[in-house]
């Protein structure tokens, strides 16, 4: 009786703190507009002047990397995508450790199967992505794509709980063993 009383102290006390941190926030500015090609193509071309429109998408490159993104107004979604090697060359162990970093390390990129080829894929709907959202989309697919065989990262953080955490542990345990016999 003690604990649950104790708890629902704690949890009322949360509750008020949250409600007096909410009324001495600041105002948060206007929502953003909705996302729509046209804006999606202003913030490509900030990222990547030679940008090119292609279709209902356009083809930029961000730190050295290719990228498709494709827009469908009318399914409401969009798709940023990096090839990044051959489908039918992935063995099992490249497929389960894909599927660990899906897990836990691409964040809000994945690594993606189709027509023959390994992508890094972003995938959002379009009309309520933010600009920060999409720039942060955008990075963390470059980041999965270039950190394919190695770390399979997002970039920016790692959930708890999955696998990916133990195998990077386990490389930097491997070096700091071979580092022993300097």
């Amino acid at each position: 009786m003690i604990r649950l009383v104790l708890l629902l102290s704690m949890l009322s006390l949360g509750t008020m703190t949250a409600a007096q941190d909410a009324e001495e926030a600041p105002k948060a500015s206007e929502a953003e507009q909705p996302m729509t090609y046209e804006r999606l193509g202003k913030i490509i071309f900030v990222l990547d002047p030679d940008a090119q429109p292609r279709g209902p998408g356009f083809e930029l490159s961000v730190a050295g990397v290719p990228i498709i993104v494709v827009t469908d107004p009318v399914a409401d979604r969009m798709r940023a995508m990096v090839p990044i090697r051959r489908a039918d060359e992935l063995t099992s162990e490249d497929m389960q450790r894909m599927m660990q970093a899906n897990f836990d390390t691409a964040l809000d990129a994945r690594y993606a199967i189709a027509n023959g080829t390994l992508w890094a894929a972003f995938i959002h709907p379009l009309s309520p992505l933010e600009k920060d959202q999409f720039i942060s989309g955008l990075a963390q697919t470059v980041n999965i794509a270039k950190t394919y065989g190695t770390l399979y990262s997002g970039g920016a953080a790692q959930y708890g709980g999955g696998d990916s955490g133990n195998l990077q542990r386990a490389l930097i345990e491997e070096l700091l063993k071979k580092g022993e016999e300097i």
